[in-house]
């Protein structure tokens, strides 16, 4: 692992008390990132902190309910306070409730498209406003999202979170249109189906709604029936991805998802 790929970038990462945020921010600060870590889980950020710490890195937590612009504005300076600017951000939080399509109900909507399309529309604009204050000539700036295969096309069960997924892609769009001017550089990754924590919860939801009919049955039919490699997928699978895309390598890219789903979605 080079541990100098990510020298000097400042970053911020939204859902890191666990999952692929949690993974993300010990993969950063292993290639020499500074991060701040930011949940509405603060344990589980203090955890990933204190992992970070033992083994030689730097990282701060701070609690952030995505859905509130005060929270990303105050996660924002305290980044900028520990470590003297923000260079990078990854908005990874996000939740999903499979419901069928005829038993969508406004809670589930209202609940899926608050944390997964307004957190990632409010973080970027607080993001960006802080970047365009440092300047464009102490850039490139980025800004990186989780997308997911469902950027791409949507199942039955899961309509609302693929609507969101969909919304993000045009949120990467539209952004790198918006903000190339300041020197700010907007993509995201689309992972498929990663064994975390997120998609254990969602198993047993999949089960309640009478999709499969026992539990780890989701992960085991989609790898077999689905995925070309014909195994899901675990958060260090997908972490390369996202230091890529957060490192100078990716200077040249802007306004992409690059798809890390082991052939799911061929495009």
């Amino acid at each position: 692992m080079d541990k100098e790929r990510l020298k000097g970038k400042n970053i911020l990462i939204t859902g890191a008390g666990r999952g692929m945020g949690a993974a993300a921010g010990e993969y950063f600060c292993a290639q020499g990132a500074k991060v701040c870590l930011t949940d509405v889980n603060i344990d589980g950020c203090k955890e990933v902190e204190e992992k970070i710490r033992s083994n030689g890195g730097e990282a701060i937590s701070c609690k952030l309910d995505v859905r509130k612009r005060e929270d990303h504005v105050a996660a924002i300076k305290a980044t900028v306070d520990a470590f003297g600017s923000l260079n990078v951000s990854l908005n990874n939080a996000g939740v999903n409730k499979p419901l069928f399509f005829m038993d969508i109900t406004e809670e589930n909507y209202d609940f899926i498209m608050d944390i997964n399309v307004r957190g990632p529309l409010l973080g970027m604009q607080e993001q960006a406003r802080q970047m365009i204050k440092q300047g464009k000539d102490n850039g490139p700036y980025k800004i990186l999202h989780v997308a997911s295969i469902l950027s791409r096309e949507t199942f039955d069960d899961v309509v609302v979170y693929g609507m969101s997924k969909h919304a993000i892609k045009g949120l990467i769009q539209g952004g790198a249109k918006a903000l190339v001017e300041h020197n700010i550089t907007v993509n995201g990754y689309g992972p498929g189906v990663v064994r975390t924590e997120l998609w254990e919860q969602l198993d047993k939801d999949l089960v309640e709604i009478g999709k499969f009919k026992k539990h780890g049955e989701s992960m085991d039919s989609i790898a077999e029936n689905m995925i070309l490699m014909k195994r899901y997928s675990y958060p260090e699978d997908v972490v390369g991805t996202a230091a890529f895309l957060a490192s100078p390598e990716s200077d040249y890219m802007t306004g992409q998802i690059l798809m890390i789903d082991g052939g799911m979605v061929l495009q």
